[in-house]
């Protein structure tokens, strides 16, 4: 009797996995590691360069495929692996190959990892853009903080991003969100029907070692990937408005910020008599996330959750963030240390924490509460594996509820179709 096949999976990811780099890519690695553990065949493909701090997925049983874009030797190369599932990293990776995946395996199951919703991102920086423009206030930015679901459909809808961003959504057969809120805007303010969103957020499974105390730490500490633009963004009211007033309070303090590929606009920001120090990148982000005592993460605008403060908490790191920051990271628990609005409350909270051993102590216990009771991937893993499989048994009836996603694809597939033969032979004429 034949044995049934393991079940293939190509992951056709928008970059290369660094998950020292990103929580977008330790979510990535966090979803294959999920994979691996029930024994599924794993293909990774990306038409990206390769960066410099990328992991090695081979070493794990991965094999890696690189592949172009308007290329239709991806079409020779996805009907030869015949996936049962397809996972597209970000939504411009389903634009670009997903009528491929449609024309060549229309059968397997068509899974978006948003790692944020993107279009809420870029609609709440021109957010930010407008308030900078329209005030030299850089203290208060409340306004910008609690917005309700429909004034961020407001701010959104119009824009191409979103349009786009949310079609690919429907495409797809399931898509996986980290953040509530976001499943709470989709659902309730773009009307996208609920079973086609699965909660799968940062998982990871709490660390076994006692965390260090507090009287042997020092320091604050800021980390995240310079080329996402809240960071660096965070990073600049920091340096202007926030840092100052913490010096005032604690004149020998000493802030040391991470993060991958340091711009030379950052480097420039360091400043060891301010006790500004821009390090560069980290090695072992728990490392130093261990060392310090308090997390400082002031993100005027963003989405998602945020990968630095699950860090912290794995680390018993207290965090002062703001109510982006915190957005859709807690549920129902207390804070692990400070949500603050401006950036006079932000350095008070900071410098509180920091000198409060008691107040400090209390966010450390409530931070591994919160990491035991909402990321562990002991749960959201078997609950996603649990979640594909249904979608698979189901697929045609799923598919055929969706009807505007049925519809988006026959678009697409038409479409983009001409348009990748006029380019073919565009570059065959040249």
């Amino acid at each position: 009797m034949n044995q049934p096949h393991a079940t293939k999976v190509l992951v056709i990811g928008y970059v290369w996995p660094e998950p020292r780099s990103s929580a977008a890519s330790g979510h990535v690695m966090q979803i294959l590691d999920t994979f691996l553990r029930q024994g599924w065949d794993i293909t990774f493909s990306s038409p990206a360069g390769t960066g410099e701090h990328r992991a090695d997925l081979t070493a794990l049983g991965i094999r890696e495929v690189p592949i172009e874009l308007n290329n239709s030797s991806f079409d020779a190369f996805i009907s030869e692996l015949a996936p049962d599932i397809v996972l597209f990293d970000q939504f411009m990776m389903e634009e670009q190959f997903g009528w491929r995946v449609e024309k060549h395996c229309p059968d397997a199951l068509r899974v978006l990892e948003t790692s944020d919703l993107q279009s809420l991102r870029h609609a709440r920086h021109q957010r930010l853009k407008d308030r900078l423009k329209a005030s030299d206030d850089n203290n208060d930015f409340s306004d910008l903080f609690a917005p309700a679901l429909r004034e961020e459909f407001e701010l959104m809808a119009d824009t191409d991003l979103a349009k786009r961003e949310i079609a690919a959504l429907y495409r797809c057969d399931l898509n996986l969100m980290i953040s509530e809120v976001e499943i709470e805007l989709l659902v309730e303010q773009f009307k996208m029907p609920r079973n086609l969103l699965h909660w799968c957020p940062l998982m990871v499974e709490p660390s076994s070692v006692v965390p260090a105390a507090f009287e042997d730490r020092a320091h604050f500490l800021s980390i995240g990937n310079f080329r996402h633009a809240p960071n660096w963004d965070a990073v600049l009211w920091m340096k202007t408005a926030i840092w100052p007033l913490i010096r005032e309070q604690l004149p020998s303090a000493q802030l040391h910020i991470y993060g991958a590929y340091t711009p030379p606009k950052a480097t420039a920001l360091h400043n060891p008599a301010q006790g500004f120090h821009v390090m560069n990148w980290a090695e072992d982000a728990l490392q130093v996330m261990s060392a310090a005592r308090v997390c400082l993460a002031p993100l005027r605008f963003g989405a998602g959750i945020k990968g630095k403060i699950i860090d912290a908490m794995l680390c018993g790191t207290p965090t002062v963030t703001t109510p982006i920051g915190a957005e859709a990271m807690h549920g129902q628990h207390p804070w692990p240390g400070a949500v603050s609005r401006t950036a006079q409350e932000f350095a008070e909270d900071a410098v509180r924490l920091y000198k409060d051993e008691a107040l400090w102590a209390n966010a450390q216990s409530m931070g591994q509460v919160l990491l035991a009771d909402r990321y562990r991937q002991s749960e959201h893993g078997p609950a996603l594996i649990e979640k594909l499989l249904y979608c698979q048994q189901h697929i045609a009836q799923l598919r055929n509820d969706n009807f505007t996603g049925s519809m988006l694809r026959h678009h697409q597939h038409k479409s983009t179709q001409y348009m990748a033969q006029w380019i073919e032979a565009k570059n065959r004429a040249n």
